[in-house]
Parts: structure tokens; sequence; C-alpha cells
């Protein structure tokens, strides 16, 4: 599993949230409280929206505690959205393709969870990604591959309904081939101006995810980064996160997501 961290909102520099706290992402990378694993240490990536309207991405396969470009880079850079993830591996290469997060066009996608049985679908789930979009395909990642299928789904128009027959149309090949190891995902999507967090698992397991709200933007995390609860709040599981930068964050429930799925 790994941690990650998202902010939408008025400009500031990455290193005041990905660096600087208490329990930053960088501090999280070797000492997380709440996934699976306490060391996320296979690659970190960041992904940043300043003057263009396509995202900025660096990605490297050194663990985020130890890596001094990005301490140097978080410094300087100031956005007003931007992702930022530490990777801990379910079982494909440590490589830079296969760190998180991937890019398409506008839109920046991360993950935390994992397809069960990946290994034993991997084959079928690719030949479900249309090859225009199969083409921008790098890594070898379940993530990758769930991010493809979505946008191949409509993910750009409609991000929860997309998202929700992507994850339904996995977990039917999951049944088909036997698979008993639950799908989980905790996941993030951005196109630099609307956010929309995931947060769904096939068993009721979902990992962590959490939100703070404020004047000056929003930041949705797997893990407080300022060591507390308190002030954030519990993304539900079954449920997703929407926020317009500028505008209030709309929690939705696992009902509106099959309805979503249905539609």
């Amino acid at each position: 599993m790994c941690r990650f961290l998202a902010y939408s909102g008025e400009p500031v520099f990455l290193s005041d949230l990905v660096c600087a706290p208490t329990h930053s992402l960088v501090h999280q990378s070797l000492h997380a409280d709440e996934g699976k694993t306490e060391t996320n240490g296979d690659g970190f990536g960041i992904g940043w929206y300043a003057e263009r309207p396509e995202p900025g991405v660096y990605r490297d396969i050194s663990p985020a505690w130890s890596d001094e470009n990005l301490v140097n880079l978080c410094g300087q850079v100031r956005a007003r959205t931007f992702f930022a993830h530490v990777r801990a591996s379910t079982g494909t290469a440590t490589a830079r393709a296969n760190c998180h997060p991937f890019a398409y066009g506008r839109h920046l996608f991360m993950h935390n969870g994992q397809i069960g049985g990946y290994h034993r679908i991997k084959r079928r789930l690719e030949a479900l990604i249309p090859d225009a979009y199969y083409d921008h395909r790098r890594g070898s990642t379940d993530s990758e591959a769930i991010f493809l299928l979505a946008l191949a789904n409509g993910l750009e128009e409609d991000p929860v309904g997309a998202m929700a027959r992507t994850l339904k149309s996995i977990r039917e090949v999951m049944e088909a081939a036997n698979v008993c190891e639950p799908l989980r995902f905790t996941a993030l999507l951005t196109d630099g101006e609307t956010l929309t967090a995931y947060r769904w698992a096939c068993d009721g397991r979902p990992p962590s995810l959490y939100f703070r709200d404020g004047p000056g933007g929003i930041v949705v995390v797997s893990e407080p980064i300022d060591g507390c609860r308190e002030g954030w709040q519990v993304v539900p599981k079954g449920g997703t996160l929407r926020a317009r930068r500028g505008a209030p964050a709309l929690v939705q429930g696992p009902e509106a997501v099959r309805a979503r799925a249905a539609a």
C-alpha cells in the first residue's frame, strides 16, 4: 500500500505540506501510522499545475526520505493544485514508470490499494483498454491499468460514474477468474480545477482517507500530516469526495456512487 496527499486552493509551496509538517508525506514514507506497511520506499512522485494547462510531473525510484532533489524541488515550486505520492509496491517492479501520479492530458491520477490476484488477470484487464489509451501505458501497475480503463469509460466527463463502471467490470473479471483477494481502491483524480477522491473496496475495508477543507483550500491525505486527527474529516467507506477549486467540498455516500454506476 501507499501514502498520498492532494491539495487544491490558493497557491502554496509544495514543501509546506509535503515536507514541513510533523507527520509529513516524506515522514510517512519511512514511518506511516495507518498503512498496511510502515515503510513506503519504492519510489515517489509529485504532479503540479502552474502556468500551463497540463501538469508537471516528477517521479523517481529512490525513497522520498533520502532524495534531496524532492526536498529542493518542493521548496521552489508553488502551485494551486498538486499531488504527492510515496509508493509501497504490491508486487510490480520498482521503476519510474510505476511511480504515481500518472498523467493523461490535463489529468493526474494516483492510487492506494490493489486489484486482488492482479498477476492472474493482468492480460485480461489490459485487453479491455482500447488501443488509443493503451498507447499511453508506460508501466505495469494495476493502478495505471485502472486509470486507462476509466478514461476509456468516460472519466473526463463523469469521474464518479466512469470509475464505478470501471471497477464493476474489473470485479467481473476477478470473479470469472475465481479471484478471492479483495479489490481495494482509495484514489485521487484531478484536472487542475476539480478534485475527486474515492474510497471504495469490495470487502468493506478501503484504505484510509481524510480531508481538511479551509478558507485557503482543501487538503486530502491518506493520514493526517500534523500527527493528530483533530480538524480532519474522514471520507466514509464507499464514499466519494468532490471539490472544485474555490468551492466547498461535497461528500457523496455509497448510495450516490451506486446510482452513478448504474447510470
